[in-house]
């Protein structure tokens, strides 16, 4: 992952983060964003290292030795570095970068007298342990503008709890960007030298900077600044200081978001959850008084059509189901505003939905940390207020083909009225018989076999169409299975598509964002 890659994806965390991160922590990555962009921008040709320490431990007149002049003040009983000042080895002295830095003191080195300093800034910053609060707080300011540090200490403090808490240890990820001076090293036998050197050895690698270099350096003696110079040329000349503090203050960001923003994951496995949201959904639009209603005035509607002509009437006593709850009465042009008179959902039935709801939301952000649970359960509640009027917008559109009655219904009613007819027939024919035989004239009906043909009309009709009457009704209720099944999917179909759009949609939307913001965290890792 290229240090350009790495910034992109912090500009992303910062938009995608806001309002979902802490703020404290937003804060910290928008300063990141704008320092590390502005310190790419500025010149390369420079590096900035600053010398750092506590009053006494002699940084300043380590500074002096290496910029050949007396620049900065000594002291050793109290702070006499109280602004930073800077020594400047090349020939634009830096003017941009310093104006950036904002450091007022500038003097220019001798670049010719050390031409393997040239590119170097040097800063010599106020005494961390400073009773003056505006020096700890340019120190705290330039710690995080710096490319390179020198932590300064002396025999005496080097194990200063102030400085290891506050300093050192926050900065383990800059251990290549730091060195670690154990200075006045003159004032100690070179056993005692030797001895510090491992104990603040271990010091560091309790900070968790085991391995920084640390440096046995004196201001007075001859070549006792010499590893520092080693230093101070060695960064100058690879020009990496400065993309390394970068690259280790995104380690650092990273690391500080990793708790916050989990690695990217699967899906969580929302299906049971889902289901139980449609189940619940469904109950509360009526989805089974609205299947229930289907069958029954299938039934209805189809006794009715093939039953024996006369006692149709009987089944429209009865009142339709469908009618009663306002469905399958609206035409194409207005499904969608049609509203139903199905009764409004209890208050179980809400607080069940409810419910529905906050256990998907739940079973979303299952190990995630906070505001995860939070912000999905909003997403999910953002607009759950509509589901209500959406759900009786759907089982009132839809279409359960209630107005389109099957063919074979005509073809029975047709066979029934047909059956009528020869009843009727047979009966006028008897009757118009008897009327011949009141007025003693003689016609005789023709037969088939012991009957006459009028009575077998009559009697073969009324018979055949009772008995058809009770022969299709296992039809009309196999018919209205099959309707009750259908009505089931597609009002199933409709009230998924409103959970989808009211509260999964959103709910997904959010674990989308976030899925994006855990990749964005996870780019920006070396």
């Amino acid at each position: 992952m290229t240090l350009v890659d790495r910034l992109a994806a912090l500009s992303s965390v910062v938009a995608l983060g806001t309002g979902r991160l802490p703020d404290d922590v937003l804060t910290d990555l928008r300063d990141l964003d704008q320092r590390a962009g502005s310190r790419l921008r500025l010149s390369g040709e420079y590096t900035v290292i600053a010398l750092a320490g506590a009053t006494g431990s002699g940084k300043s007149s380590l500074f002096n030795v290496v910029a050949g002049a007396s620049l900065a003040e000594v002291g050793v009983r109290r702070p006499t570095t109280s602004a930073t000042q800077a020594v400047v080895f090349g020939p634009d002295g830096a003017t941009e970068l310093l104006d950036w830095l904002e450091i007022r003191s500038r003097q220019h080195g001798d670049a010719s007298a050390a031409p393997e300093l040239s590119g170097l800034v040097l800063l010599d910053l106020p005494d961390h342990d400073s009773t003056e609060v505006s020096h700890r707080a340019e120190v705290d300011r330039l710690v995080r503008l710096v490319d390179a540090f020198i932590w300064v200490l002396d025999p005496q403090k080097y194990a200063d709890a102030v400085l290891h808490d506050d300093y050192l240890r926050p900065l383990a990820a800059h251990r290549d960007v730091m060195v670690v001076a154990l200075n006045q090293s003159d004032r100690l036998p070179s056993p005692d030298v030797a001895a510090c050197v491992r104990d603040l050895d271990r010091l560091l690698a309790e900070d968790g900077l085991g391995g920084v270099p640390v440096l046995a350096t004196s201001a007075v003696t001859p070549d006792g600044a010499a590893p520092l110079r080693e230093f101070l040329v060695a960064t100058v000349a690879n020009h990496k200081a400065r993309t390394a503090r970068v690259s280790a203050d995104l380690d650092t960001t990273a690391a500080r978001l990793a708790p916050l923003v989990p690695p990217p994951r699967s899906v969580p496995a929302l299906r049971d959850a889902e289901r139980r949201l449609q189940n619940t959904l469904a109950g509360a639009a009526g989805v089974p008084a609205v299947v229930g209603a289907v069958g029954r005035a299938y039934e209805r509607r189809g006794l009715a059509a093939v039953g024996w002509p006369p006692l149709r009437w009987v089944h429209h006593l009865r009142p339709d189901p469908l009618r009663r709850l306002g469905i399958g009465q609206s035409s194409m042009g207005d499904e969608v505003l049609r509203r139903t008179s199905l009764p409004s959902a209890s208050a179980a039935s809400r607080a069940g939905v409810d419910s529905a709801v906050r256990s998907l939301a739940d079973t979303a952000s299952s190990g995630l940390p906070a505001p995860w649970p939070r912000m999905l359960l909003e997403a999910a509640k953002s607009r759950a207020g509509a589901v209500p009027d959406a759900l009786d917008r759907a089982v009132g559109g839809a279409d359960l083909g209630t107005n389109r009655p099957p063919r074979w219904w005509r073809l029975v009613g047709a066979v029934q009225w047909a059956l009528l007819a020869a009843a009727v027939a047979g009966g006028v024919w008897l009757g118009l018989l008897a009327v011949l035989a009141y007025l003693q004239i003689g016609l005789d009906a023709p037969s088939l076999g012991p009957f006459a043909w009028p009575t077998v009309l009559l009697v073969g009709g009324l018979a055949s169409g009772l008995a058809l009457r009770v022969l299709i009704r296992p039809f009309v209720a196999v018919g209205a299975a099959r309707r009750r099944r259908r009505a089931t999917a597609e009002l199933g179909r409709r009230v998924e598509a409103v959970g989808e759009e009211f509260v999964l949609s959103p709910l997904r939307a959010e674990l989308s964002l976030f899925g994006e913001l855990a990749a964005a965290v996870h780019r920006l890792n070396r």
